[in-house]
Parts: C-alpha cells; sequence; structure tokens
C-alpha cells in the first residue's frame, strides 16, 4: 500500500504543454542565442521581472519595460508583452485523466505561478476551464503574493490539503521548483513528456493511470 495521501500539481509544463516550445521558435524567428528568454528568466530569479509579475508587484506595462531592460543587458532586448503570448500551451489529456483518477482516491492541488493579467493572454483561458475545479485546493502565486520556489507556499498547500510534506508526491517541469518541495519531504517528479512522468507517479500512488 502507498503512503501517499496527496499529489501537488504544477500547471504550465505539466497539465499542460511546457512553454519553453514556444520559447525556442519564438528565439529562432528573432535570431535570439538559443535559450536566451530562459537566460533572462533565469538571471536573479528572485527579484527579475518575471518574478515581480508573478507576486501581482508589477502590472504588465511594468513588466513590459523591465523585461525589455533586463533582456538589453544581455545583448538583445526584447519586450515583456511579446513574451506574455509564448504562455499558451496545449492541454495534456493524458494529464487530466491521472489527475481524475488520482482525486477519486487521494487528495490533489495546484501551486501555479500566475499572473493578476493572466485572462488577457492565451494561457487564461486555460485557468478558466473545468480542469481546475479538479483540484481540492489551487494557490496561484498572483494571489498568495508568493511564487515558487519560496518554500512557503509548498506549505500553505499541505495545510490546505491538510497532510505532511512527507506524504506527498510534487510534480514540475522546473528543477529549480522541485527542490524546495524535496526539502521539505515530498516526493518530486520533473516533468517532460507525460507518460514517463505519470510512468514514475504510478509507481507513487500505487494504482494505474494510463491506459
Amino acid at each position: 500500500m502507498s503512503d501517499i495521501q496527496a499529489v501537488i500539481w504544477d500547471f504550465g509544463g505539466v497539465i499542460s504543454s511546457s512553454p519553453f516550445e514556444s520559447f525556442s521558435r519564438f528565439e529562432v524567428e528573432r535570431g535570439l542565442p538559443k535559450d536566451f528568454l530562459r537566460t533572462v528568466n533565469a538571471t536573479n530569479p528572485h527579484d527579475n521581472a518575471w518574478a515581480r509579475l508573478e507576486r501581482s508587484e508589477f502590472d504588465t506595462a511594468a513588466f513590459d519595460e523591465a523585461f525589455a531592460q533586463e533582456s538589453r543587458a544581455l545583448g538583445h532586448e526584447v519586450r515583456g508583452r511579446d513574451v506574455l503570448p509564448l504562455l499558451a500551451g496545449q492541454i495534456r489529456p493524458e494529464m487530466v485523466e491521472a489527475l481524475r483518477r488520482i482525486r477519486e482516491k487521494m487528495k490533489v492541488g495546484c501551486i501555479t505561478n500566475n499572473f493578476t493579467a493572466m485572462g488577457a493572454s492565451p494561457m487564461g483561458s486555460l485557468y478558466k476551464a473545468d480542469i481546475m475545479g479538479l483540484f481540492h485546493h489551487v494557490i496561484e502565486s498572483a494571489k498568495a503574493g508568493l511564487r515558487k520556489p519560496d518554500p512557503r507556499i509548498y506549505l500553505m498547500m499541505t495545510e490546505a490539503l491538510q497532510v505532511e510534506p512527507q506524504a506527498c508526491v510534487y510534480l514540475d517541469d522546473l528543477g529549480i521548483n522541485l527542490k524546495p518541495a524535496r526539502d521539505l519531504g515530498m516526493r518530486t517528479i520533473k516533468v517532460g513528456e507525460a507518460r514517463p512522468a505519470l510512468e514514475a507517479l504510478q509507481q507513487h500512488v500505487g494504482f494505474s493511470l494510463l491506459d
């Protein structure tokens, strides 16, 4: 029998496809170095434009200018307003099916780094979807004023679900967000393609998630 009581999910890059695919296409179209946008986001990651947008410290206009300044400092100016549409992803139906199966047997939560003006971006439609209603609890960085990888946001979730971190599995596509969850005692899965992640998750929960 599994000792797991809850599965906690990231949204973008887990339930939906990764925005990094769109980033790569954008970089090719603009003649930017490979992984340039990820480099901008990884520079001063806790207090850069992206982080401040996701904590609701910036509106999209301020983000547009700040991202332009940060990218310009790294050699290529990119406007923040051109980056936001790249967040749109495709829903992964196999992930949604796994979420439904898990919900029948244990608690499920979602911790997502987002921003207040999400509804103005293509990704906003994802947050209006019935999918979000499947979770027992959702924490959005823009509403909480905290963002991953701040350890406090993971503890907010375990408190809301009334489980100990050691009884949780956490899925995310970014290693920087997995580390604090792991340090708290959660089992973690780094998500790339859906199927390998779900195969790993099956081992933790102890029942089938794939047809």
